[in-house]
């Protein structure tokens, strides 16, 4: 699907009560599932038996049993064919905590095919956990682990992000108002490069990366309680109001003050696909 023509909901990963952390399971492939959406917190899915195939921006991947996929912060996914027998783990922190926990890095793109051993490992401790609203300290050292042991894997077609593409999320953390030709530089790369990476590793270009970056930065300044959308727009970098609303009718189909109204978020967080 072309880029352009691609919409996903915005759909909170952590759910009512949770509030760093959680661990979700899926294992029903009749109804349950979300339609396409992006979220602020990155996520990790991990199959423990049968197998999934995900869209993920443009691209489409197939997950089989003993791998996981780690989606970052804003970038669009979707369950698209899951196997009768599938179960998988969803692994979810807010930004600012899986910071913390890695110590200042991001979550980054990455399809790792795990040893019997892990697998056995993070599966036992991803069930002790799952759908527990107060499991911030074992759902942050479950995400430190996973997270070692995608950086020591070796295992045969696994992949993870190309070092521009890893580099360019990182900085755009810490400043996020940096365009293509300013990324490019703190990089030391052509912007033609960091644009062919960033796009072949998140399925989007960079431009409606740092679109939709802003759109999670909006909801949660308001969320936060910055109530003035105009001020809000500013400090999460549009250039103006216009833009913003701009974004959000091209993101999400619906205005700022229709998206904060009443209900309408409420709604959209608990759509499921048919």
């Amino acid at each position: 699907m072309a880029d352009s023509q691609r919409r996903a909901l915005h759909q909170d990963f952590l759910p009512a009560g949770a509030e760093k952390a959680f661990v979700w399971k899926y294992s029903d492939p009749i109804g349950g599932r979300r339609p396409r959406h992006f979220h602020g917190e990155p996520e990790i899915n991990l199959v423990v038996r049968g197998a999934a195939t995900f869209g993920v921006g443009d691209r489409v991947l197939r997950v089989s049993q003993g791998e996981l996929v780690t989606f970052p912060s804003g970038q669009d996914h979707v369950l698209l064919e899951p196997s009768s027998d599938l179960y998988l783990f969803a692994v979810g922190l807010t930004p600012h905590y899986s910071s913390q926990v890695l110590k200042g890095d991001v979550s980054m793109p990455l399809h790792l095919k795990l040893d019997p051993n892990e697998l056995d490992t993070i599966t036992t401790r991803a069930a002790q956990i799952v759908d527990r609203p107060r499991s911030e300290q074992p759902g942050a050292e479950l995400w430190e682990h996973i997270h070692w042991v995608a950086r020591h894997s070796r295992a045969a077609g696994s992949h993870t992000a190309h070092v521009l593409t890893r580099r360019v999320l990182q900085v755009m953390r810490r400043a996020p108002e940096l365009g293509l030709e300013a990324l490019a530089a703190e990089t030391r790369a052509h912007p033609t490069e960091v644009s062919r990476h960033f796009h072949r590793d998140m399925g989007m270009t960079l431009v409606r990366y740092r679109m939709r970056d802003r759109l999670i930065r909006l909801i949660q300044l308001v969320d936060a309680g910055q109530r003035q959308l105009t001020a809000a727009a500013n400090d999460a970098g549009f250039g103006s109001y216009s833009q913003c609303h701009r974004a959000f009718q091209s993101e999400l189909g619906c205005a700022p003050r229709q998206f904060f109204a009443a209900g309408f978020r409420a709604r959209m967080q608990l759509v499921y696909a048919e």
